[in-house]
């Protein structure tokens, strides 16, 4: 019993070292943010997202299933993917920023929606959902996390081609736009082409705030 209690208190230790108060706060709020977008906004107004985050929408469409639950599931068959090239360092921040999203989802879809519907005003919605998936999602990554496994694949190709990461989140984007268009009408995925442009620039510009440039 004393080794157990000893090595949990190691673990508690390390976990307390690795996620400090102020980083597990960004992981957790941009969490919300992100999510709140993704409820609020794009589940509602039939304009979807890139990556995981879309795919998550489309299999929500197709099956009913909770996003609390297909989340996860998504997640975890990309980071199998990611774990040999980004290090067990951002596996582990993944699985708490994943694990926020899930929480929130789960709360948001226990809630009524909580902004006007904006369905008769696409380039809104598509300008609004933008902006809370590229402020929540850049909050995530900024502290080394990940949304969802799409941030993952990005990231992959990101380290692997030294491409700039906005590129990165278009290339996979692009081709869950390309599936959505089996249930969302084509000038709907006009709309959603302007969200995945903006989220990912700004998706960019969050994780670089401030920050400075190797030379």
């Amino acid at each position: 019993m004393s080794t157990f209690n000893k090595w949990l208190r190691q673990s508690f230790s390390s976990l307390r070292k690795e996620f400090p108060p102020r980083r597990l706060a960004l992981l957790v709020l941009g969490a919300a943010i992100a999510t709140f977008g993704l409820h609020n906004i794009h589940q509602r107004t039939g304009i979807t997202e890139g990556g995981v985050l879309g795919m998550l929408l489309f299999v929500n469409h197709w099956t009913a299933l909770p996003a609390s639950l297909v989340s996860p599931v998504l997640d975890l068959l990309c980071y199998a993917v990611a774990w040999k090239v980004l290090g067990g360092g951002f596996l582990r921040t993944a699985v708490v920023s994943s694990a926020a999203m899930a929480a929130w989802f789960k709360v948001w879809e226990s809630l009524p929606y909580l902004l006007p519907d904006l369905s008769p005003y696409p380039l809104a919605a598509a300008v609004l959902g933008a902006t809370f998936i590229g402020v929540g999602v850049g909050l995530i990554i900024r502290q080394g996390g990940s949304s969802g496994g799409d941030d993952a694949l990005a990231l992959v190709i990101h380290k692997l081609s030294r491409w700039g990461l906005a590129r990165c989140y278009l290339i996979t984007d692009l081709t869950v736009l390309a599936l959505s268009l089996s249930y969302i009408p084509a000038l709907r995925i006009a709309f959603s082409l302007i969200t995945v442009t903006l989220s990912s620039f700004l998706i960019e510009k969050v994780q670089n705030f401030r920050r400075k440039v190797p030379a």
